[in-house]
């Protein structure tokens, strides 16, 4: 008898494979925020300036907007320079 019972369960096994998978073999560090616009271009400056791109190889891998001039983003970079 399987432990999987329906198409959420199917889809949190899938999920849950996928985020291990990645763990292993990326090596980035990644942070996500939700603020307000200018906040966020704030928080953007200042890990661009903690960690440099050319060090780090910082950088916003996504973002998207919501209600009320607010924007979600996250910003990967890798752990340490060399």
């Amino acid at each position: 008898m399987s432990s999987v019972r329906g198409p959420a369960d199917i889809a949190r096994k899938a999920a849950q494979r996928l985020a291990t998978r990645r763990q292993r073999t990326d090596s980035f560090h990644r942070d996500t925020f939700e603020l307000p616009r200018e906040a966020a271009r704030a928080k953007a400056r200042e890990l661009f300036t903690r960690y440099p791109k050319a060090a780090y190889m910082t950088e916003i891998e996504s973002w998207r907007e919501l209600p009320g001039d607010r924007v979600a983003f996250t910003m990967r970079r890798l752990p340490s320079a060399d």
